[in-house]
């Protein structure tokens, strides 16, 4: 089934927890480890507007459909993270943009040269980086929905597994629209089923690492990932992938796991 744009960008919308009993974290607080994991989410999700900023020097923002759903992508991913935001406050951590800013500031010239990078790395290839944009979007996205299921699933705070959830059903159409557009590009594609293929195995690594420090991605992974349960979910990601045309038998993200030790 093609995916709406026209509906999508109609009822982009915040995701919503302001009805969400966020006072029961006073008398029912979470533990650090998972207060850890949430505080990487939200990082992350705060990093979206540095992402976009990326592609729109790239030949993916010359593209209607690919530019109105990357506008609203970036809303509600930033929503998203005004909610992780707000439970986190709940227990004396405060997350805002300037925090995160600070934390892009300290990457120094790793930072400014990215959207060179992606320029001049867009232009060289042309129409098909849209296509490794569109597969790596996706493998982020069935990343993200399984990491919030996943915390759900372990904490089993209602208010959390709730607030998690939703924003699990806003990143499910993130994916769709990925996904579709990747399938779309990458059939009957030998040079972008290549290319995708090449960047995804040499290139991708879990969101937020380059970004945030190594510890904290390890620690977000193995918290998440680790264990018979952990490394299931892992492997129903890469069969995702594997599902894109080109893309059979890549296991990027339970490789990603590997190098890092994360225990299965």
């Amino acid at each position: 089934m093609a995916f709406d744009i026209k509906r999508y960008t109609r009822t982009s919308a915040s995701v919503q927890w302001q009805d969400l009993d966020f006072d029961d974290f006073i008398d029912n607080p979470l533990p650090e480890h998972t207060l850890r994991s949430l505080a990487y989410m939200c990082d992350v999700e705060y990093h979206t507007v540095c992402y976009l900023r990326d592609m729109l020097v790239t030949p993916s923002h010359k593209d209607d459909d690919v530019g109105a759903f990357m506008t609203m992508w970036n809303r509600e991913e930033f929503w998203h993270g005004e909610a992780l935001a707000a439970v986190l406050e709940r227990h004396g951590i405060s997350v805002d943009f300037d925090v995160v800013k600070a934390k892009r500031i300290k990457l120094g010239l790793k930072d400014r040269l990215d959207p060179v990078k992606q320029s001049l790395l867009g232009n060289i290839v042309g129409k098909d980086f849209i296509t490794v944009h569109m597969a790596w979007g996706a493998v982020n996205e069935w990343s993200a929905i399984a990491a919030y299921n996943r915390l759900a699933a372990l904490e089993g705070h209602p208010g959390l597994a709730e607030l998690l959830s939703r924003i699990a059903r806003q990143e499910a159409k993130h994916v769709a629209f990925y996904a579709t557009q990747a399938r779309k590009r990458l059939q009957d594609n030998p040079k972008a089923q290549k290319l995708t293929r090449f960047a995804l195995r040499k290139f991708w690594g879990p969101v937020g690492s380059g970004v945030l420090p190594e510890e904290e991605v390890h620690h977000v992974m193995d918290h998440l990932f680790s264990g018979p349960d952990g490394r299931d979910e892992v492997r129903r990601i890469d069969g995702h992938i594997a599902r894109l045309p080109g893309l059979e038998g890549l296991t990027i993200v339970e490789d990603s796991l590997r190098r890092r030790s994360i225990p299965a």
